[in-house]
């Protein structure tokens, strides 16, 4: 089997592993500027492959195509949220299987997502597209501010601007000129965000996994904050209303097969969930490793078997534990942070990645992992906390 896996940061080696001991074999496309970060697995992978940053589809297409003439893809697979659409358009236009166009599209478009959403029932924060003028101002005059202006098609928190007054916004809408359909204007909602992340096989939901984070990833990518998630009580009324959530989305979404990566908040207002967005690939910061933490289960491993056997033999998830995890990171102001200091038996893990200072916990406690968490948040705030601009990856147009 020949896989092209499209990638910008290098997060997936543990896919590109497991798919080798299967047998497979794996061509990595990425952009010049992601070679020289974090090296790629060369003994992993056919070849590495790289674009210039401000590549646009067309080209793309034309240069896998080119590849194609003595490789046959059989799978193409999105290591990064900013993938999941160029994948579906290599995938329609070279008929590989697997997610075409307009099911990516639900999970890539922040306003299409919530579109599909709000028609099947999932509760949303009010949102509008900022297409038609007028319906932008009755929103306004319907929600009070503040709001979310947030970019169609950008990964994450990127790009994502809080407004506090009618007149500000106008400002920002003139300011984007043509780009400004590229944007959806939402209710600010307070609350707690978090996240479901799940393996996927032929449309069943086989494993599940809820996180809530500490400050918001808004907060802390755009202020600067120290960033936290752990798992949610297993056994609360919250878990098992986010992992009815997640059912529901993917359900009503078409998901097949693969990973998947929801966010959702959790309303200060009335306790409830609510949708915010859907990605079709594993969840960043570390979030894959908090999961193996706590259940021994890797879910880069699993979707490389999930790609490969495709329905024609049944997924069977490996035996899990239940613990709890957590993970505190943030930008540190030295490339290696000492954390020798921290030498409590439940961690698990230290962040190897430069200029980060970061542990994973672990515990059968639910408390202990909080309890851990808080204090080492204090503490990298103290010790490690540096802030610097936001990054914005690079796009294809």
């Amino acid at each position: 089997m020949n896989i092209l896996a499209l990638a910008c940061f290098n997060t997936g080696d543990r896919f590109l592993q497991r798919a080798k001991e299967r047998g497979a074999r794996v061509w990595l496309l990425t952009k010049e500027s992601f070679l020289h970060k974090k090296p790629w697995r060369r003994d992993l992978v056919e070849d590495v492959l790289a674009e210039p940053d401000g590549v646009t589809m067309a080209q793309t297409i034309r240069s896998i195509s080119w590849l194609a003439r003595t490789i046959r893809f059989d799978r193409i697979v999105p290591f990064d949220d900013v993938e999941v659409e160029a994948a579906a358009h290599l995938r329609e236009h070279l008929r590989v299987p697997g997610m075409g166009d307009t099911r990516a599209r639900v999970f890539r478009d922040k306003l299409a997502m919530r579109v599909r959403a709000e028609e099947a029932g999932i509760p949303v924060p009010p949102f509008v597209g900022v297409l038609h003028w007028d319906d932008v101002r009755a929103f306004t005059e319907r929600v009070p501010a503040p709001w979310m202006l947030k970019p169609r098609m950008e990964a994450s928190s990127t790009g994502i601007r809080k407004v506090e007054t009618e007149e500000q916004l106008w400002q920002i809408i003139e300011s984007l000129g043509d780009e400004s359909s590229n944007y959806l204007l939402e209710k600010y909602l307070p609350g707690t965000v978090g996240h479901v992340d799940s393996i996927v096989s032929e449309g069943k939901i086989v494993f599940t996994e809820v996180h809530e984070n500490g400050i918001p990833p808004f907060d802390v990518s755009h202020g600067g904050g120290v960033f936290s998630t752990a798992t949610l009580d297993r056994g609360s009324r919250d878990w098992a209303a986010c992992e009815a959530l997640n059912e529901q989305v993917l359900r009503e979404f078409g998901y097949l097969r693969g990973v998947s990566h929801l966010e959702y908040i959790r309303s200060a207002e009335d306790g409830r969930p609510y949708f915010l967005e859907a990605g079709a690939r594993v969840g960043g910061a570390h979030v894959a490793d908090v999961i193996e933490a706590a259940t021994g289960i890797n879910l880069w491993a699993e979707w490389a078997d999930v790609e490969i056997d495709k329905g024609a033999v049944p997924y069977v998830l490996p035996p899990r534990r239940t613990e709890y995890a957590g993970l505190v990171q943030c930008l540190a102001r030295t490339e290696r942070p000492d954390l020798s200091r921290y030498d409590d038996p439940e961690i698990f893990d230290r962040s190897a990645d430069p200029f980060h200072a970061g542990l994973i916990v672990r515990s059968p406690s639910h408390a202990r992992v909080h309890g851990l968490l808080d204090d080492y948040a204090r503490r990298f705030a103290d010790e490690f906390l540096s802030v610097v601009p936001h990054y914005t990856l690079p796009q294809r147009r």
